[in-house]
């Protein structure tokens, strides 16, 4: 009976999950109809994405002092609830400044239901026994490759990005109102942290926030500017541009759903260090050759060695206790939303090859963090 329960909370976490991969993706793949019906230069593009990544950076009190009071599940509800607001509000923006004002939302709103939404899978992965974390975050990659397809799909059909956002909008609503009734009623995080009302990360949690967030700056950069760099730098067509998200959250997505064994059968720190050099190589190689397949190619090489990244690293947290995960938590969702925006400005002042080269030193960060530091047990 319980085995039974656990199961449809897994699938009610993995559904979260897809919702807000398919969330992200969705107005990622379409930055180049967001930039050209707003008229944006790159730097401008940048700072729309900063204004995400800035929400998130304020998330995070917010965030704590929700799980504290109303437990995790209620935070699932809540934010999956509001994030969608985003999409259609993106495809009717007047302006410039309304958009940035609804960046920032998303940026908080995006934080809250990845800090709930993993806290409710490290509970299920905790409480039976069996390791889910690696293919929860498949289902993520599974969410941005379905919404990137789907934005191939739609702008084939029709260019109304208004069209294609309201029905992503409904999609993820119908979602998290069937995930929410079959989430873990979980107790409030400051009886779980001893009453803690705020803290920072600090000794080994550091580090792992550290790791957590040069991984999501690789992986949100690769999700927000491969269309991007595609169209744009490359002059590919127009359906061709959504491809590259796609090559990359296809690979992630294969290596999450294996990673768990892998995380089993290797353990974390090996997982990771040879992961995020591959990535990093692979990228830079990919970057060196030109053109649209080995472009797509490094895509995919970069998605297969970072995917284990966030799944390792919000474990290894939840170890070190409530707080630290949440915090770990947030500095991933500051990396995947304040990584961007430096890829932008650096296209600004150079060219968006060399901000991808930017990307390519992160995930070698990464296995320099690895290498250094004493993994959880």
């Amino acid at each position: 009976m319980l085995r039974h329960h656990l199961k449809k909370v897994t699938y009610a976490v993995a559904a979260l999950f897809f919702a807000l991969g398919f969330n992200y993706g969705s107005w990622a793949s379409r930055l180049p109809a967001i930039k050209l019906q707003l008229n944006l230069d790159p730097a401008q593009v940048g700072f729309l994405l900063l204004a995400a990544g800035l929400g998130a950076v304020f998330s995070f009190p917010v965030t704590t002092a929700a799980l504290q009071r109303f437990g995790s599940k209620k935070v699932c509800l809540g934010a999956g609830l509001a994030l969608p607001l985003v999409l259609p509000a993106l495809a009717f923006a007047p302006n410039y400044g309304f958009a940035l004002v609804i960046m920032v939302f998303e940026g908080v709103a995006h934080s809250c239901l990845n800090v709930a939404m993993n806290a409710q899978g490290v509970a299920v992965e905790l409480e039976s026994g069996q390791p889910i974390m690696s293919r929860l975050h498949a289902v993520f990659s599974l969410g941005g490759l379905a919404a990137a397809l789907f934005a191939s799909l739609m702008t084939g059909v029709s260019p109304d990005l208004s069209l294609h956002l309201c029905i992503v909008a409904v999609l993820i609503w119908g979602a998290v109102l069937w995930a929410s009734s079959r989430l873990l009623v979980d107790r409030p995080e400051s009886a779980a942290a001893g009453g803690k009302h705020f803290s920072l990360p600090t000794g080994v949690a550091v580090l792992l926030g550290l790791i957590a967030l040069f991984g999501t700056i690789v992986e949100g950069s690769m999700v927000d500017w491969t269309a991007l760099y595609l169209r744009n730098d490359l002059n590919a067509e127009q359906w061709i541009a959504p491809l590259g998200l796609a090559s990359f959250s296809g690979a992630m997505l294969l290596a999450r759903w294996f990673g768990d064994g892998w995380r089993t059968r290797w353990g974390s720190r090996k997982l990771l260090f040879a992961g995020s050099g591959f990535a990093g190589m692979g990228l830079l190689l990919g970057l060196a050759i030109g053109g649209v397949i080995p472009s797509l190619i490094a895509f995919a090489v970069v998605g297969l060695g970072v995917a284990a990244v966030s799944p390792c690293v919000y474990m290894a947290a939840a170890r070190q206790g409530a707080v630290a995960l949440a915090a770990v938590t947030t500095m991933g969702s500051i990396g995947a939303l304040m990584g961007p925006p430096m890829i932008g400005f650096i296209a600004h002042t150079s060219s968006l090859t060399w901000g991808l080269v930017f990307v390519a030193m992160g995930a070698l960060v990464i296995a320099i963090l690895v290498r250094k530091m004493t993994w959880p047990a």
